[in-house]
Protein backbone atom coordinates (compact mmCIF):
# COMPACT_ATOMS: atom_id res chain seq x y z
CA UNK A 1 0.00 0.00 0.00
CA UNK A 2 2.62 2.55 1.20
CA UNK A 3 4.48 1.73 -2.56
CA UNK A 4 1.31 2.21 -4.45
CA UNK A 5 1.02 5.85 -2.43
CA UNK A 6 4.91 6.48 -3.56
CA UNK A 7 4.70 5.73 -7.02
CA UNK A 8 1.09 7.57 -7.28
CA UNK A 9 2.70 10.45 -5.78
CA UNK A 10 5.63 10.54 -7.78
CA UNK A 11 3.34 9.93 -10.77
CA UNK A 12 1.09 12.92 -9.83
CA UNK A 13 4.07 14.77 -9.29
CA UNK A 14 5.47 14.70 -12.41
CA UNK A 15 1.89 15.55 -14.12
CA UNK A 16 1.57 18.50 -12.36
CA UNK A 17 5.63 19.48 -13.44
CA UNK A 18 4.51 19.10 -16.94
CA UNK A 19 1.26 20.97 -16.63
CA UNK A 20 2.84 23.95 -15.17
CA UNK A 21 6.26 23.91 -17.51
CA UNK A 22 3.64 24.13 -20.56
CA UNK A 23 2.41 26.57 -18.97
CA UNK A 24 5.24 28.56 -18.51
CA UNK A 25 6.42 27.80 -22.05
CA UNK A 26 3.20 29.78 -23.37
CA UNK A 27 4.08 32.69 -21.73
CA UNK A 28 6.56 35.52 -23.66
CA UNK A 29 9.46 36.62 -22.83
CA UNK A 30 12.67 39.00 -23.28
CA UNK A 31 15.74 37.39 -23.92
CA UNK A 32 17.87 37.50 -20.71
CA UNK A 33 21.12 36.00 -21.65
CA UNK A 34 21.28 38.98 -24.87
CA UNK A 35 20.50 41.47 -21.81
CA UNK A 36 23.61 40.11 -19.30
CA UNK A 37 25.80 40.18 -22.35
CA UNK A 38 25.14 43.66 -22.87
CA UNK A 39 25.50 44.56 -19.32
CA UNK A 40 29.56 43.77 -19.76
CA UNK A 41 30.41 46.92 -20.96
CA UNK A 42 30.27 49.62 -23.83
CA UNK A 43 32.04 50.68 -26.11
CA UNK A 44 33.99 54.29 -25.66
CA UNK A 45 32.01 56.97 -27.52
CA UNK A 46 34.55 56.92 -30.74
CA UNK A 47 34.82 53.78 -31.53
CA UNK A 48 31.14 53.74 -30.69
CA UNK A 49 30.68 56.17 -33.46
CA UNK A 50 32.49 54.18 -35.90
CA UNK A 51 31.03 50.95 -34.81
CA UNK A 52 27.63 52.18 -35.43
CA UNK A 53 28.24 53.40 -38.63
CA UNK A 54 29.84 50.29 -39.78
CA UNK A 55 26.62 48.01 -38.52
CA UNK A 56 24.26 50.31 -40.00
CA UNK A 57 26.23 50.34 -43.89
CA UNK A 58 26.09 46.05 -43.36
CA UNK A 59 22.96 45.73 -41.36
CA UNK A 60 20.31 48.03 -42.85
CA UNK A 61 20.73 45.75 -46.62
CA UNK A 62 20.18 42.70 -44.60
CA UNK A 63 17.32 43.40 -42.60
CA UNK A 64 15.66 44.94 -45.67
CA UNK A 65 15.59 41.69 -46.86
CA UNK A 66 14.50 40.09 -44.05
CA UNK A 67 10.75 38.94 -43.84
CA UNK A 68 10.43 42.12 -41.48
CA UNK A 69 12.23 44.93 -44.02
CA UNK A 70 9.65 47.32 -42.60
CA UNK A 71 11.02 47.80 -39.77
CA UNK A 72 14.44 49.08 -40.59
CA UNK A 73 14.02 51.91 -37.69
CA UNK A 74 12.67 50.30 -35.31
CA UNK A 75 16.27 48.01 -35.07
CA UNK A 76 18.57 48.48 -32.05
CA UNK A 77 22.46 47.49 -31.61
CA UNK A 78 23.87 47.37 -28.83
CA UNK A 79 28.16 47.52 -28.84
CA UNK A 80 29.63 46.24 -25.85
CA UNK A 81 33.80 46.27 -24.95
CA UNK A 82 34.31 42.69 -24.91
CA UNK A 83 37.36 41.02 -26.51
CA UNK A 84 35.14 37.96 -27.10
CA UNK A 85 34.01 37.26 -30.89
CA UNK A 86 30.40 37.30 -30.36
CA UNK A 87 26.65 38.88 -31.36
CA UNK A 88 23.38 38.33 -29.99
CA UNK A 89 19.80 38.83 -31.02
CA UNK A 90 17.18 39.93 -28.38
CA UNK A 91 14.33 39.45 -30.18
CA UNK A 92 12.42 42.47 -31.63
CA UNK A 93 15.55 44.05 -33.43
CA UNK A 94 17.37 44.29 -30.54
CA UNK A 95 20.81 42.81 -31.56
CA UNK A 96 24.10 42.42 -29.30
CA UNK A 97 27.94 42.96 -30.68
CA UNK A 98 31.05 42.63 -29.24
CA UNK A 99 33.76 44.55 -30.23
CA UNK A 100 36.25 41.81 -29.96
CA UNK A 101 33.67 40.56 -33.13
CA UNK A 102 34.33 44.23 -34.90
CA UNK A 103 37.92 44.41 -34.16
CA UNK A 104 38.70 40.72 -35.56
CA UNK A 105 36.11 40.39 -38.42
CA UNK A 106 36.15 41.99 -42.12
CA UNK A 107 33.08 43.06 -43.22
CA UNK A 108 32.15 39.71 -45.13
CA UNK A 109 32.82 37.90 -41.55
CA UNK A 110 30.83 40.25 -39.93
CA UNK A 111 28.21 40.30 -42.78
CA UNK A 112 27.74 36.53 -42.49
CA UNK A 113 27.67 36.57 -38.50
CA UNK A 114 25.25 39.77 -38.43
CA UNK A 115 23.13 37.32 -41.32
CA UNK A 116 22.75 34.58 -39.05
CA UNK A 117 21.35 36.47 -35.89
CA UNK A 118 19.00 38.75 -38.29
CA UNK A 119 17.84 35.28 -38.98
CA UNK A 120 17.36 34.14 -35.79
CA UNK A 121 15.42 37.67 -34.88
CA UNK A 122 13.26 37.13 -38.36
CA UNK A 123 12.66 33.31 -37.35
CA UNK A 124 11.34 34.71 -33.89
CA UNK A 125 13.62 31.85 -31.81
CA UNK A 126 15.19 34.37 -28.64
CA UNK A 127 11.82 34.09 -28.11
CA UNK A 128 11.48 30.73 -27.91
CA UNK A 129 14.59 29.79 -26.22
CA UNK A 130 13.67 32.06 -23.26
CA UNK A 131 10.28 30.82 -22.28
CA UNK A 132 11.81 27.10 -22.33
CA UNK A 133 15.04 28.08 -19.97
CA UNK A 134 12.21 29.58 -18.13
CA UNK A 135 10.15 26.59 -18.17
CA UNK A 136 13.37 24.23 -17.55
CA UNK A 137 14.45 26.09 -14.22
CA UNK A 138 11.33 26.58 -12.71
CA UNK A 139 10.26 22.64 -13.51
CA UNK A 140 13.37 21.42 -12.03
CA UNK A 141 12.99 23.52 -8.39
CA UNK A 142 9.38 22.13 -8.95
CA UNK A 143 10.39 18.59 -9.35
CA UNK A 144 12.91 18.94 -7.08
CA UNK A 145 10.12 19.75 -4.45
CA UNK A 146 8.05 16.82 -4.99
CA UNK A 147 10.68 14.15 -5.37
CA UNK A 148 13.81 15.04 -3.06
CA UNK A 149 17.13 14.12 -5.11
CA UNK A 150 15.52 14.77 -8.34
CA UNK A 151 17.18 18.01 -9.00
CA UNK A 152 20.25 16.09 -9.26
CA UNK A 153 19.43 14.79 -12.99
CA UNK A 154 17.41 18.10 -13.76
CA UNK A 155 20.95 19.54 -15.41
CA UNK A 156 21.36 16.90 -17.75
CA UNK A 157 17.99 16.62 -18.69
CA UNK A 158 17.66 20.27 -19.52
CA UNK A 159 20.59 20.51 -21.56
CA UNK A 160 19.09 16.94 -23.47
CA UNK A 161 15.62 18.99 -23.93
CA UNK A 162 17.19 22.42 -24.74
CA UNK A 163 20.07 20.70 -27.39
CA UNK A 164 17.59 19.11 -29.48
CA UNK A 165 15.74 22.15 -29.13
CA UNK A 166 18.29 24.83 -29.82
CA UNK A 167 20.67 22.71 -32.46
CA UNK A 168 17.89 22.82 -35.34
CA UNK A 169 17.28 26.34 -34.78
CA UNK A 170 21.20 26.90 -35.32
CA UNK A 171 20.81 25.39 -38.99
CA UNK A 172 17.69 26.97 -39.52
CA UNK A 173 18.94 30.65 -38.90
CA UNK A 174 21.79 29.66 -40.98
CA UNK A 175 19.96 28.59 -43.83
CA UNK A 176 17.60 31.61 -43.70
CA UNK A 177 20.64 33.31 -43.29
CA UNK A 178 21.46 32.42 -46.67
CA UNK A 179 17.82 33.38 -47.97
CA UNK A 180 18.48 36.59 -46.17
CA UNK A 181 21.64 37.57 -48.19
CA UNK A 182 20.46 36.13 -51.69
CA UNK A 183 17.54 38.14 -51.45
CA UNK A 184 20.23 41.50 -50.55
CA UNK A 185 22.68 40.50 -53.57
CA UNK A 186 24.82 38.02 -51.93
CA UNK A 187 25.13 33.97 -52.23
CA UNK A 188 25.43 31.56 -49.67
CA UNK A 189 29.39 31.76 -49.96
CA UNK A 190 29.27 34.86 -47.05
CA UNK A 191 28.21 32.20 -44.61
CA UNK A 192 30.38 29.20 -45.40
CA UNK A 193 33.27 31.66 -45.06
CA UNK A 194 32.24 33.41 -41.87
CA UNK A 195 32.11 30.13 -40.53
CA UNK A 196 35.14 28.97 -41.57
CA UNK A 197 36.96 31.86 -40.63
CA UNK A 198 35.23 31.51 -36.94
CA UNK A 199 36.38 27.92 -37.48
CA UNK A 200 40.11 29.15 -37.73
CA UNK A 201 40.04 31.71 -35.19
CA UNK A 202 38.07 29.58 -32.36
CA UNK A 203 38.11 26.16 -33.05
CA UNK A 204 35.65 23.87 -34.45
CA UNK A 205 32.88 24.29 -31.51
CA UNK A 206 30.07 22.83 -30.64
CA UNK A 207 29.19 18.82 -31.40
CA UNK A 208 29.12 16.69 -28.34
CA UNK A 209 26.34 15.08 -26.99
CA UNK A 210 25.38 17.89 -24.58
CA UNK A 211 26.01 20.73 -27.21
CA UNK A 212 23.39 23.43 -27.81
CA UNK A 213 25.03 24.07 -31.36
CA UNK A 214 26.01 21.96 -34.03
CA UNK A 215 29.92 22.12 -34.51
CA UNK A 216 31.14 24.65 -36.93
CA UNK A 217 31.99 22.13 -39.81
CA UNK A 218 28.89 20.29 -39.77
CA UNK A 219 27.34 23.69 -40.58
CA UNK A 220 29.26 24.74 -43.32
CA UNK A 221 28.51 20.96 -44.75
CA UNK A 222 24.85 21.83 -43.98
CA UNK A 223 25.00 25.31 -46.28
CA UNK A 224 27.33 23.71 -49.21
CA UNK A 225 24.78 21.22 -49.41
CA UNK A 226 21.87 24.24 -50.58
Amino acid sequence: MQGTRSKRFVEGGFRLFLVILIAVLAIGASNVPARALRDRGRASSDDGRRDYERLRRIMIPLIRASNHAGRTNEVSVRVVNDPSINAGSAGGGEFVVTTGLLRQANDEHLRGVLAHEIAHDDLGHPAKMQVLGVGLNLGAVLLERLIPGSGNFAPIAGNLIASSYSRPQELEADRHAVTILRRAGYDKNVMIRALNWIMRVEGNSGGGFLSTHPATDERIRALQRL
